[in-house]
């Protein structure tokens, strides 16, 4: 069975027992979260799609741990007029172990 839920403004595909990173989330590893926008739900050949949520559906998560991701870098340059700007970015995740669908 997979769903399709929403969570920090993007969407995921998910199905029990998948491990995802998602846009960071305010709470500790070992927590329990529940995700209860769900778009859709694929179970075999039966699909529910919500309109635009599936009512009473939701899906049951373990936060595993709260990083960073890896360090991208940022270069601006203008050419001839001495103008360099370095920057990096560590974008913060959330990695979830997706525990039960439910609908």
């Amino acid at each position: 069975m997979n769903a399709i839920i929403v969570t920090g403004g993007k969407q995921y595909k998910v199905a029990e027992g998948d491990v995802v990173y998602i846009e960071k989330l305010d709470q500790e590893a070992g927590d329990a979260v529940k995700f209860d926008q769900v778009l859709a739900i694929l179970d075999g050949e039966k699909a529910t799609f919500g309109t635009p949520v599936v009512e009473g559906a939701f899906v049951d998560a373990t936060i595993v741990k709260n990083g960073k991701g890896k360090k991208i870098h940022i270069f601006k340059y203008n050419a001839k007029k001495g103008y360099r700007k370095r920057q990096g970015h560590r974008q913060p995740y959330t990695k979830v172990e997706i525990g039960k669908i439910s609908y």
